[in-house]
């Protein structure tokens, strides 16, 4: 008489615990633009191409203005030796050369995105495929929103 009574119990867990395990599947869409914050850190690795901008950068940016750049290796530093203003950009600024390339008509322009935020991660431009050196290859890493610590008085440029 027991087994009467506990089996169809049984038989109800294991069929009601077939499903227990599954949650449900969501898949988050990326942004369709990027929400520029007001502080946020990243590295540049800036490569391809003669231009001054080349090397490895740690970079600091208040609203939308670099307030820090440091050079993480020799070819970095000796890009920032230059003293040039605005030698290192913004995310934006990035962003907005690449869309420039694109309606110029650049042969090549690649731009992509985190898939949870939208900021930049990789930014190629090639205005002309047949020039040698007229590249500009960024690769951002280390994205940072808000400040891990205040810049130093005297920014680095």
């Amino acid at each position: 008489m027991r087994i009467r009574t506990v089996l169809p119990g049984i038989a109800l867990l294991v069929l009601s615990g077939a499903c227990a395990g599954e949650q449900p599947s969501v898949m988050r869409e990326a942004p369709a633009t990027w929400a520029v914050p007001a502080k946020y850190g990243f590295t540049l690795e800036s490569e391809c191409g003669e231009r001054a901008l080349i090397g490895r950068f740690q970079v600091t940016v208040v609203d939308d203005k670099v307030v820090h750049a440091a050079g993480l290796d020799d070819s970095a530093r000796r890009a920032l030796m230059l003293r040039l203003a605005d030698l290192v950009p913004t995310l934006k600024q990035l962003e907005t050369e690449a869309e420039t390339a694109r309606r110029q008509g650049a042969d090549e322009v690649v731009l992509e995105r985190d898939p949870f935020d939208a900021h930049p991660t990789k930014i190629a431009i090639d205005p002309s495929s047949s020039a040698v050196d007229d590249e500009e290859c960024y690769t951002i890493e280390d994205y940072t929103i808000g400040l891990t610590q205040a810049p130093s008085p005297a920014a680095s440029r």
